[in-house]
């Protein structure tokens, strides 16, 4: 057997292709003392990644060309050199594109596989869900009866903050990209509202219409004309929570848009970006809060999954097209013990 190994093969111009990977084949690594192997189970793609193929300084280290990308993946660990990780062991970690790996443990955190599916620890129960818990409540801090507007509404993150708003007590209104999508959102997810944007000849007058009341919280995934049209409906003391800008991340040159801060002055808004590791301490009560909705039923989740490694850079792709709802995953195997 080989391992296979997929590498940034060159940094994108604008929109990622193809040929931006590369795969490579290679033996499956032998251990040495203190080492385990792990086969990689599910791998994660997100938005964030396409800032990594890019050698502009971020809150992240840039992907090196020709080595391997990495991102969340579970992982099982199918032979061990080390004491403290058994044969059969489920983990967790930020982990290079490959399907074997040897890895001395360490930044590794072991997952149930009774709690929930495994899928789930890279999605609701992970990063994604993280990421929509501490935009939401800590930033956005909702009240009952306040409208929240989320943009990548059927997205990974988007789908569990509009869930956790409802539950908050609030009225929430989704933004997404296709009918499909804005049926899931109201139909499955309890959204009061949602808009297509890709079929809405003026979306401001659709958010206006949208939100009689006015924007108390916007959680903003997209930026561009999406925001630009959530802002003119902002209440006095509204929060924006500023999580992702995939409408920016393929764009060759700096994008002109609005200029948000008179209405953020006038409105008394408060606008914060945020990374999910900001709040890396506080993980394990957020953990248990999202456990437990899903184990009450309160928190709906959906995944679009593709089969087999060698779709995991179609997937990645198809993150700036809208082709998945709720979280994208990869499966490439499965357990082993």
């Amino acid at each position: 057997m080989k391992n296979k190994i997929i590498v940034l093969a060159s940094r994108p111009k604008g929109t990622p292709a193809s040929e931006n990977f590369r795969f490579e084949d290679a033996d499956i690594p032998a251990l040495e003392e203190g080492q385990i192997l792990l086969k990689s189970l599910y791998v994660s793609v997100d938005p964030y990644m396409r800032g990594r193929m890019s050698d502009a300084k971020s809150y992240v280290t840039p992907y090196e060309v020709g080595k391997p990308i990495a991102g969340g993946i579970v992982a099982e660990v199918v032979d061990s050199c080390n004491s403290q990780w058994e044969k059969g062991t489920v983990v967790i970690g930020n982990l290079p594109w490959q399907l074997y790996i040897a890895h001395n443990g360490e930044g590794l955190n072991k997952i149930d596989p009774e709690i929930a599916p495994l899928s789930y620890h890279l999605g609701i129960l992970g990063m994604p869900g993280l990421t929509a818990y501490f935009g939401l409540l800590h930033i956005g801090d909702p009240k009952p009866g306040e409208t929240v507007v989320v943009s990548g509404a059927a997205g990974a993150v988007g789908s569990v903050v509009g869930q956790i708003a409802k539950l908050k007590g609030c009225r929430v209104v989704g933004v997404a990209g296709s009918d499909e999508k804005v049926s899931y959102l109201k139909e499955e997810l309890g959204f009061d509202e949602a808009i297509n944007y890709k079929d809405t000849a003026n979306i401001k007058e659709a958010m206006a219409q949208a939100c009689p009341d006015g924007v108390d919280v916007y959680f903003d995934n997209v930026g561009g004309e999406i925001s630009d049209s959530v802002y003119w409906s902002l209440n006095k003391f509204a929060r924006i929570a500023v999580c992702g800008q995939i409408s920016y991340y393929n764009a060759t040159s700096l994008p002109t848009g609005m200029r948000v801060e008179p209405i953020l002055l006038k409105k008394s808004a408060l606008m914060k970006g945020f990374i999910v590791s900001d709040y890396a301490e506080e993980f394990g009560t957020a953990a248990k809060d999202l456990a437990a909705w899903v184990k009450e039923g309160k928190l709906q989740y959906q995944e679009t999954i593709e089969e087999g490694f060698e779709n995991i850079p179609q997937a990645f792709l198809g993150l700036f097209t809208g082709e998945n709802t709720g979280k994208q995953l990869v499966k490439v195997a499965d357990r082993e013990v």
